[in-house]
C-alpha cells in the first residue's frame, strides 16, 4: 500500500515537472494554416490570416486538430467559398417567400404583387428572384422587399428565408446572438447577417459555433454533429440511448431533451418520469436537470449520473457518453435524403485529409 501511495506521488510529481508546451506564437499558427489549407486555394494567405484571428479572438487553442476541424467544415458546407451557390436558388426562394409571407398573415396575390414592383436597382424583385444565385444575394433582396410591403417590416423581419450563411454556413440566428455577447475582432458592424457572408465574419462565427463552448468528447466527430444538429447533441443522444437501455421504451436518439419554449411533456422526459422510482426522483428533479440538456453543466446533474449508473449496470461494459444523433436534415435547399449521421462522417473524412497535409 505504501509503494503504491510514493509511486503515484513520485508519477504527480514528474508530470509536475514536466515543461509545458508553450504556445503557438502567431507566425506559427500562420504557417500551420498554410500547410492545412488546400495548395491550390485562392488567397491562401488572406484565408490563414481571417482563421488565425477568429482563434485568438474567440481564446480556442490552435491546434493542428482544432484548425483542420474548422477547416473540414469550411471545405464540406461551400469548398472555401465565402458566398456559395446554391443551384436552383431563385425557385426554392419564391417558394420560402410565399410561404413565410402566408405564415404572417400576408396573402400569395400581394406577394405576387410586391415581387413585379420596381426594387431599388430598377429591376423588379421577381427579375432579381430570377437571376438569384446565392444566400447573400437573396437576403439583400429579401431586405428590400419587405421595406417595399406596408407593413413588412414588422411583419416580415423575421421570416428572411436565409437562416445560413458564409463559408461554413452558420447560423445567422447564432452570429446575432454571439455577436451581443463578444466583441467582434474587426471592430463595429452595422448588420452581423452582412457579415456572415464575408470570409471573416462567415469563419469566425463558424468557429465559436463549432469550437467556443466546452465539450468532453474524445473526437471531433461529435463536434461535427453538434455543428449540424445544435449544441450537446450528441451527448445527449448517449443519455437517450441510456434512457431507452433502462426504461425499454423506445425514444429518438435526436440529443432535443425538452420540447423547448412549451411546458408540453415530449417523449424523453416522459420515459424518465416512467423511471422516476428507480432513479429515486420526482417529476419537478427531472425537469430541473433536463433544463440544463444545453449547457456543459448537465453532465454533472444527479439525473445524468443515475440514468447512467443505471444502463451501466445492465451492460457488461459503460454505455458511451457521445453517440451521433439520428435525425433526418429538413432543408428546402436538400434535394436528397440526408442526415447529421452522414453530415458528421463527410466532415470527419475531410478533416482526416487535412491532418494528413
Amino acid at each position: 500500500m505504501k509503494r503504491a501511495v510514493v509511486l503515484l506521488v513520485a508519477t504527480l510529481l514528474l508530470a509536475a515537472c514536466e515543461p509545458q508546451p508553450r504556445p503557438r506564437t502567431p507566425d506559427e499558427v500562420r504557417a500551420a494554416l498554410l500547410r492545412k489549407l488546400p495548395p491550390k486555394l485562392a488567397d491562401r494567405q488572406g484565408w490563414a490570416e481571417d482563421v488565425r484571428v477568429s482563434f485568438a479572438a474567440l481564446k480556442v487553442k490552435p491546434s493542428d486538430e482544432n484548425l483542420c476541424a474548422a477547416l473540414a467544415v469550411a471545405e464540406q458546407e461551400s469548398n472555401y467559398v465565402a458566398d456559395p451557390v446554391v443551384p436552383g436558388l431563385s425557385r426554392i426562394a419564391t417558394q420560402e417567400i410565399i410561404r413565410r409571407a402566408g405564415a404572417h398573415g400576408v396573402p400569395e396575390f400581394a406577394v405576387r404583387l410586391a415581387l413585379q414592383m420596381d426594387s431599388p436597382n430598377g429591376e423588379s424583385y421577381e427579375r432579381r428572384l430570377a437571376k438569384v444565385r446565392t444566400e447573400r444575394e437573396l437576403s439583400e433582396i429579401y431586405e428590400a422587399l419587405i421595406g417595399s410591403i406596408p407593413m413588412g417590416r414588422r411583419l416580415l423581419a423575421n421570416a428572411n428565408p436565409v437562416h445560413t450563411g458564409g463559408p461554413m454556413q452558420v447560423s445567422i440566428a447564432f452570429a446575432q446572438n454571439f455577436a451581443r455577447k463578444h466583441d467582434y475582432p474587426w471592430g463595429e458592424i452595422s448588420s452581423v447577417r452582412h457579415e456572415v457572408f464575408t470570409r471573416r465574419g462567415g469563419m469566425y462565427f463558424g468557429i465559436a459555433h463549432l469550437l467556443a463552448y466546452p465539450v468532453t468528447y474524445d473526437r471531433h466527430l461529435y463536434r461535427f454533429a453538434d455543428y449540424n444538429a445544435g449544441f450537446y447533441a450528441s451527448r445527449n443522444a448517449a443519455f437517450q440511448q441510456a434512457i431507452t437501455r433502462v426504461s425499454g421504451i423506445d425514444i429518438p436518439f435526436d440529443g432535443d431533451l425538452l420540447i423547448y419554449g412549451k411546458r408540453k411533456v415530449g417523449a424523453t422526459e416522459s420515459a424518465l418520469r416512467a423511471m422516476a422510482f428507480q432513479l429515486e426522483m420526482d417529476d419537478k428533479q427531472i425537469r430541473r436537470d433536463l433544463e440544463k440538456g444545453q449547457s456543459a453543466d448537465f453532465e454533472k446533474t444527479l439525473l445524468w449520473q443515475r440514468t447512467f449508473a443505471l444502463a451501466d449496470q445492465l451492460e457488461r461494459t459503460p454505455l458511451p457518453h457521445a453517440r451521433l444523433p439520428s435525425i433526418r436534415l429538413d432543408s428546402p435547399k436538400i434535394t436528397r435524403r440526408l442526415t447529421t449521421e452522414w453530415f458528421a462522417k463527410r466532415v470527419e473524412t475531410r478533416y482526416r485529409r487535412c491532418m494528413a497535409r
